[in-house]
């Protein structure tokens, strides 16, 4: 199979692209071409002689099936000429790793239903992520597994006016499991190191951290929307050194879906893994048993934080660091108590 061509992942052209169904964007764009035009009820060709009324005709059925197998005759092209650029090498990915291509038509499609259906994501406040220029957005963790993660990046992708992208920092161990490793990258998540944040943001990139990392998402669900500690404030460190704004954001639902009431902890050892869960369901329903619960979402995104008013050495003040860390993580639990306080349900 040929390489992909490789551009700078700041390049304009990864950007430009859109979704389907962008109103800056034809319906039918990427497609294979325009989108079918139904006639509406009773309309009739300029040089068709009238006719005297009679009875309907189900003269409509034939022009909605020819639509429609014109629809998915566009959608097999664009299919077919999708899975030739994949084996030809004629798509592009950027320094990361970054398939915007496979990402828009592939992975989104994929989490989607789980993000629409499953979890029925409600979003609240994605305008407070800037149109344009990098921003840090700041989440707490949790779920045994980092859904949390995903469905905050479909969150951006589905729902931004702005149709940004989010691009995750992951903890190591994504990147050294197999084909989860180069579904990260073909995502555009990036390894959780300052160097890599800060690069992405000073592109105009929006970059996700979730500074809990495993002591959020492996958590006892006795300590279920606690926020754990944030480490040292690196992510504040990195948002001060490119003059980025930091967006907080809360996310309520993602705790209930894997309630781990217990921890194999040498078993985990063996494995290398920072935790093995013992829920209610697993390991005793097996396979089964790792089905997550299909708990209601909500996720609100922030009042951002400017940085830009500081000086280039406030990144390297610690008192400074320490209170905007501390800004952050209370402004996400408090949020995180009104959404609570607001829920109906834990399914509902």
């Amino acid at each position: 199979m040929a390489d992909a061509k490789v551009i700078p992942f700041d390049d304009d052209r990864s950007r430009a692209r859109r979704r389907p169904g962008r109103p800056e964007e034809p319906s039918g764009a990427g497609n294979g071409g325009p989108a079918a035009v139904r006639a509406l009820p009773g309309a009739r060709e300029p040089d068709e002689a009238p006719t005297a009324p009679t009875a309907p005709e189900p003269a409509a059925a034939p022009e909605t099936a020819g639509a429609g197998r014109a629809g998915w005759e566009r959608k097999l092209a664009g299919g077919l000429a999708f899975l030739r650029r994949r084996v030809t090498g004629e798509y592009e990915v950027d320094e990361f790793g970054y398939d915007a291509e496979l990402t828009d038509q592939v992975l989104m499609s994929l989490l989607r239903p789980l993000y629409e259906k499953y979890f029925r994501v409600e979003v609240k406040g994605v305008e407070n992520i800037p149109e344009k220029g990098g921003a840090l957005v700041v989440a707490n963790h949790s779920g045994t597994l980092p859904l949390d993660g995903l469905m905050m990046q479909v969150a951006v992708h589905d729902h931004h006016p702005a149709g940004r992208h989010l691009r995750l920092l992951a903890a190591d161990l994504v990147f050294v499991l197999p084909v989860v490793n180069e579904l990260a990258r073909k995502a555009g998540h990036t390894l959780a190191c300052a160097e890599d944040a800060e690069r992405l943001l000073k592109a105009g990139e929006v970059v996700g951290v979730m500074p809990e990392g495993f002591k959020g998402i492996g958590k006892p669900f006795s300590e279920r929307y606690k926020l754990q500690r944030f480490g040292r404030g690196g992510f504040v460190s990195t948002a001060l050194r490119a003059g980025v704004p930091i967006v907080p954001c809360s996310i309520v639902g993602a705790e209930e879906i894997y309630p781990m009431i217990g921890n194999a902890k040498t078993l985990a050892r063996l494995l290398g893994l920072p935790y093995v869960p013992v829920t209610p369901t697993f390991p005793w329903l097996g396979p089964l048993g790792m089905l997550p619960l299909p708990t209601k979402w909500t996720i609100q995104f922030g009042e951002p934080i400017p940085t830009d008013g500081y000086p280039p050495e406030a990144a390297e003040d610690p008192m400074l660091m320490f209170n905007l860390t501390d800004q952050v993580r209370e402004q996400i639990q408090h949020t995180l108590y009104k959404l609570l306080v607001q829920r109906r349900s834990v399914f509902f």
